[in-house]
Formats: structure tokens, sequence, C-alpha cells
């Protein structure tokens, strides 16, 4: 079995093959909005293999930007065989190998429920960096929050507030797995002009003029249905610890209600115990866990 690149002739076949098998894998980068201007370029290399009739039976895609490569790393998009055979995936693999250069590992989550495709990335060689777990809150009650003296949340002003959001996310999540790579300010203003982007979704905290925390609240997408995606929430480390995390989750929630939102969704690492405790204190309940396996180019 041969991985061959794929052809812009038959980018219509692999977003078809990517949407009937999402499901089976980490979905998060194979939607409609993610997939409907897709095209196999430098970041975007892409294998398929396809079976002796010229139907593709696997695929691979990895997403290499410029956020991922300053991180020295690549994510996958999809990683994935009809047949559950290893030398599917061995082809798949060195394929890519060839785009990697300049990288120091890829990286990929695996749902927990999928026993054969961690089995087989532990056969590849992949290794556990850790796991995160997707929490989903119904339509319940939101509490209501009191901003110590001196605290004010107000929205984000695109155009103005960028370098603000990069700074607080970046000094929060420096030390975060997955997330130390800092983001600059023309990813927030992707973040904005995405149809994720929901206005006065964006939240920034403030300690008198100091901005100490973000919020985001986007438009998503949980069991075809749309859904208000939590994230970023971040507060600065010296600020950390005073019950301000909890201050603005209760105002993305009241933001959600406000939109009518059914449902909100947010993901978090297992290493972060007491983000994961707060988000379930506050209604959410853990829908699905997935491990992000990482292969070491350079080891």
């Amino acid at each position: 079995m041969k991985a061959k690149a794929l052809k812009s002739e038959r980018i219509g076949e692999f977003i078809a093959y990517c949407k009937k098998h999402r499901q089976e894998v980490d979905e998060s980068f194979l939607y409609d909005e993610d997939l409907k201007e897709f095209e196999p370029n430098d970041e975007n290399p892409t294998y398929i293999i396809s079976d002796t009739n010229g139907e593709i039976i696997a695929a691979v895609s990895l997403i290499m930007t410029d956020y991922f490569r300053r991180g020295r790393k690549a994510r996958f998009r999809i990683f994935h065989s009809k047949i559950k055979d290893i030398d599917c995936y061995k082809s798949l693999m060195q394929a890519l190998l060839s785009h990697t250069e300049g990288l120091d590992k890829v990286f990929i989550f695996i749902p927990t429920t999928d026993k054969i495709g961690m089995e087989f990335m532990e056969e590849l060689y992949f290794t556990v960096e850790r796991h995160a777990f997707l929490l989903v809150r119904e339509n319940l009650e939101v509490q209501d929050y009191n901003l110590p003296e001196d605290y004010v949340i107000r929205s984000f002003r695109p155009g103005n507030d960028e370098e603000i959001w990069c700074e607080i996310r970046n000094a929060s999540f420096a030390k975060l797995k997955g997330s130390e790579t800092p983001i600059i300010p023309e990813m927030v203003t992707k973040m904005i002009l995405s149809e994720e982007y929901i206005e006065g979704g964006m939240m920034i905290l403030f300690h008198k003029d100091k901005p100490v925390g973000i919020v985001r609240g986007a438009l998503d997408e949980y069991e075809d249905e749309p859904i208000m995606n939590i994230g970023p929430l971040a507060i600065i480390p010296e600020y950390q610890g005073r019950g301000l995390g909890r201050v603005l989750l209760r105002a993305s929630l009241h933001f959600a209600e406000e939109k009518s939102f059914k449902r909100t969704i947010l993901s978090v690492n297992g290493e972060n115990e007491r983000a994961k405790a707060l988000y379930i204190q506050e209604g959410f309940k853990q829908v699905e866990a997935v491990t992000c396996y990482e292969y070491h180019l350079n080891s």
C-alpha cells in the first residue's frame, strides 16, 4: 500500500472522506468551515491511499501553520485508515516525514475510546504527552458574580486590544502543555474575522487600569447543533487564586444565556486539575476524553 500526495482534482474526495470518518477521530479541524477552503500545500501536506478501484481508504494531513512552526511542531488534521492495518499507517507516516524539516515533533489527539488507534500510535513510536477533556454545560441557571472593588470587565475592542489579549494569554499559558508557543496579534485578528466570532463574546478583565484576564465565547458545533465554546479563559499568574477565573467564567455563561445558546462547551488539560474542578463546580460535565500523542522527530 503506497501513500500518494493528494492532487487538486481529488480534494473533494478527501473532504468527503474526512466528513464521513470524523466521528471516529478527533474532529477539531474536520468541520465544514475548516474544510471548505482546504487545499494541499506547504501548510497542509496531505497523502492518501486508494484501493484497486481508486477509492480512498486511508488519509493523513498535517497542519503546519506559522503558529505551529514557531513552536517547532505540527498537528495532525486527520490520520485514519478504513482498514485497521498498521502498514497503512506506516506508509502514511513515512510519506509525511519529508515535510517535517525544522520541526521537533508532530502530535495528534486520539479519543480514549479508540483503543486500536492508541495501540497503533504506540506501535509507531508515539508517546503520551498529555490528556485533555471536553466538558459540556446544559442550559442551567447561571449564578451571579460579584466583581471585587476596582475590577471591571469590558468587551474586547477590535483594532485596539489585540496586543493586550496576547500579553494576558501568553503570560497565563507559558507553562501549559500544548499552549506554550506565544500567539501574536495577527492571530487574534484572524479570530475576529472568522465565522466563529461572536460580537461581544471576547472580554477583558481589568484591575484598575491593568489588564489581568481574558475569556472568549465563540460559535462552535457539537452533536450537529450550535453551541458556544468558551476558551481561552486566562488570568495572569500573579492574579491567580483570587476567584477571578470563576468571575470570568460566569460572565461568559451569562453572555451565552443572553445569546440564547442552550449549551456551552470547553476543553481542559488533564494536569490543570484546579481549572477542571472549577468547571465541574459551575455545572459542566465531562463528555469526552482524548490523549495527546507526540512523535519526536530528532530522537
